[in-house]
């Protein structure tokens, strides 16, 4: 597979830009897929290409098979990202999409790293309840989702259909047992800026846990809050895109 075919199957162009001055590439949540950024580049500036990055097993990859290890899922995105390094890169990942975002930041040279809704990988054991994210083991379908439900960012009646459940549990299943197994060791610190965004309310991504993303650089650090819980990204959009769009990285000024 060349460069430019990687680039395809991974990451998802929603507007091009003829000569973009800087490149947002978007890394979902778990079970999330490109479509949860198809807005975006409407409200960011006209020179910032979004890119979204297309995890297999869902939407228009679902033929294929789901990849639930962090080292081969950050070593794809980062193969992916080759032919797009003649542009400075901002990464923005939310919930697990930010440790991928992490990990690619860690093997390919970026501008700044935007992580969302997520605790630093240092804090993975810091959830509400003082479990493993994604629990100790696997979980049956019913924990699956009922975890799911607790987050949200899921209409709750595609868990009510036997063939949609069938449908969506396999990718958000694998996502889960990426982050479950994801040790990420002792690690140098980023020299790239990173800025954290969280929602108020959410239990797994709480102020101070938040607030030690900036032992992971050696550069700028800032954290934002916003209403809501663990999708508050998507009650508060708008506010988050001016946020973004407010950084020196990504700023016309």
């Amino acid at each position: 597979m060349t460069a430019v075919q990687q680039a395809s199957t991974w990451l998802r162009r929603y507007r091009p830009v003829e000569r973009p001055r800087v490149r947002l590439v978007c890394f979902p949540h778990a079970g999330g897929g490109p479509s949860a950024f198809r807005t975006w580049p409407a409200a960011l500036p006209s020179d910032v290409e979004v890119f979204a990055v297309r995890y297999p097993g869902r939407q228009d990859r679902v033929s294929e098979p789901c990849v639930d290890r962090m080292e081969p899922m950050a070593e794809a995105v980062t193969q992916a990202l080759t032919p797009l390094l003649d542009r400075p890169l901002v990464l923005f990942g939310h919930s697990m999409g930010a440790w991928i975002a992490y990990e690619v930041a860690r093997r390919t040279p970026v501008r700044a790293l935007l992580v969302s809704g997520q605790v630093p990988p240092a804090r993975r054991e810091s959830t509400h309840d003082g479990k493993p994210r994604g629990g100790a083991g696997p979980l049956t379908d019913d924990q699956l989702v009922d975890e799911v439900k607790r987050l949200g960012g899921y209409d709750p009646q595609l868990f009510e259909d036997p063939e949609l459940r069938d449908l969506v549990l396999p990718p958000i299943r694998s996502d889960f047992e990426l982050v479950r197994t994801y040790r990420p060791g002792p690690l140098e610190p980023l020299d790239c800026p990173v800025h954290a965004y969280y929602g108020e309310d959410d239990l797994d991504a709480r102020a101070d846990d938040v607030e030690a993303w900036a032992e992971t650089t050696t550069g700028r650090f800032s954290a934002h809050r916003f209403p809501g819980g663990h999708f508050y990204l998507t009650d508060h959009e708008s506010a988050l895109l001016r946020a973004l769009s407010s950084l020196p990285v990504v700023s016309l000024v």
